[in-house]
């Protein structure tokens, strides 16, 4: 009788102990934020590629000298577009790091403190790529429409592919940018219900 009431106390003790999270579960691996941030990966890569390779040279004509004059447009030109390469560059590395991490750390680095430094890390860069996009978006915008008050000329009409490739960098850095704040929506999600 005594070794019945001995083993069923063994049980009940088992029973009660809290069992570890499951991969997947309450604040563990995640599959949605490492696809994420393959997804951040591969957008901010792409509009790193379209960047860097945004320039193109026009011949103007000169009439009074009867010669054309080449005027190249690149992306060297405008402090906006530095900004943004180097914002594309930081996150494009940052999102690699932290994929590859996830990857390989699974649910064992899925601490409250590592989720809470992502959590920061995302909306830093969230704000960096957010603010690189505007700069390059308002520089973008005047040279497709001009400003007539300023007196500042559209280029667009001329240098087509160049405008293009800036235009296509600042809509996938946009995107980057949703993609971060996601990111963060994810992490802050993972440690409210840790908290409950």
């Amino acid at each position: 009788m005594a070794t019945v009431d001995a083993e069923s106390g063994k049980a009940a003790a088992v029973a009660a102990e809290p069992t570890p999270p499951v991969s997947g579960g309450r604040g563990g691996f995640s599959g949605a934020d490492v696809a994420l941030r393959a997804l951040l990966f591969a957008v901010t890569l792409a509009g790193l590629v379209v960047l860097a390779t945004a320039k193109q040279t026009v011949l103007f004509p000169v009439p009074l000298l009867g010669v054309a004059v080449p005027m190249p447009a690149k992306f060297k030109d405008s402090p906006a577009f530095i900004y943004l390469l180097v914002a594309l560059c930081v996150t494009c590395l940052y999102s690699l790091l932290t994929a590859v991490g996830k990857l390989v750390s699974g649910s064992s680095a899925s601490t409250a403190k590592n989720i809470f430094l992502l959590l920061l890390l995302d909306v830093l860069y969230a704000a960096v790529m957010a603010s690189a996009t505007g700069s390059a978006g308002g520089v973008a915008w005047i040279g497709l429409k001009g400003n007539s008050h300023t007196r500042w000329n559209k280029i667009c009409d001329a240098y087509g592919n160049f405008c293009r490739h800036i235009g296509s960098s600042v809509f996938l850095s946009l995107i980057a940018s949703i993609i971060l704040v996601l990111l963060a929506a994810i992490n802050a999600h993972s440690l409210y219900r840790r908290s409950r």
